[in-house]
């Protein structure tokens, strides 16, 4: 039997009395803090991505939601019909270029796509490491280097890089090429904020701590004993408590509106203390 607590201002259930929390509120009163405003959310199918989009559609944003999966995609058109979807793989290089060339406006840009490899370096063959390399840094450098002449071209910009509290921030054990991976969007975020300040483009990163979503459940369930990984990962919390995906696109938004406009190059945590 599922039970119901207040958590901080979250409404929370709990799943067969394991402590796994849900943002079960309703949505927040937004401000429109991104009217007008063109937003392009990679991984947009579920999790944080998805959160994001929504987020950013909220405060009034026309939001392009980006993934491989046409089944979350149609998922999440069918909730909000006026977020345009399109299938694409940001490790594709030129499915990125053609499809960025049918953009004129472009404000923010929010790279979500990620994955999270399991093991140390000896459990990490080079097939691994290329992979994640793919996936959770050459697309961004794909993403960026693609939507960096439109923002130049309009003179500003906010670009937003999902890395990971597993980072150059704090290493965790059975996370090599994560944590590699993810501390080297850290630096792309930096190199690129400082390159492109001048022409008001911003560049921030995001580093969440372990968050409930699918992916995040999807690898739970792949464990031997699913229940207990669960409750370890729980402990391992300073909180108590597992993050929500709305809670990084609170951040994410943020980022992307002009309340931060005199922050770039900067990695934001969020990780409910787990990198103290």
């Amino acid at each position: 039997m599922l039970k119901k607590k207040e958590h901080q201002g979250i409404h929370i259930k709990y799943e067969k009395n394991i402590d796994i929390f849900v943002n079960t509120s309703e949505d927040k009163k937004m401000n429109n803090k991104l009217k007008d405003k063109v937003a392009l959310v990679t991984a947009a199918g579920q999790g944080i991505g998805k959160a994001t989009a929504i987020a950013f559609h909220n405060e009034g944003a026309n939001v392009i939601a980006t993934d491989i999966n046409n089944e979350t995609l149609n998922e999440l058109n069918k909730e909000y019909p006026k977020i345009e979807i399109k299938i694409l793989d940001s490790t594709n290089n030129e499915s990125i270029k053609n499809f960025i060339s049918s953009i004129n406006k472009l404000d923010i840009l929010f790279n979500a796509v990620g994955f999270v490899h399991h093991g140390t370096v000896l459990e990490c063959d080079e097939k691994d490491w290329d992979f994640s390399s793919n996936v959770n840094v050459k697309s961004m450098y794909f993403m960026c280097k693609a939507a960096l002449p439109i923002m130049i071209k309009q003179n500003g910009g906010s670009i937003i890089n999902v890395s990971s509290c597993a980072s150059s921030l704090k290493g965790f054990p059975n996370r090599f090429v994560y944590g590699t991976t993810k501390g080297a969007v850290i630096g792309l975020t930096k190199s690129i904020a400082a390159d492109f300040v001048k022409q008001n483009i911003r560049c921030n990163s995001i580093a969440p701590g372990t968050v409930f979503s699918p992916s995040w459940q999807d690898r739970v369930n792949q464990s031997p004993d699913p229940i207990q990984a669960k409750k370890d990962f729980i402990a391992r919390q300073p909180m108590g408590r597992l993050g929500t995906a709305e809670e990084i696109a609170t951040v994410a938004v943020y980022l992307a509106s002009d309340d931060s406009s005199f922050t770039t190059g900067t990695t934001i945590s969020v990780d409910g203390g787990i990198s103290i």
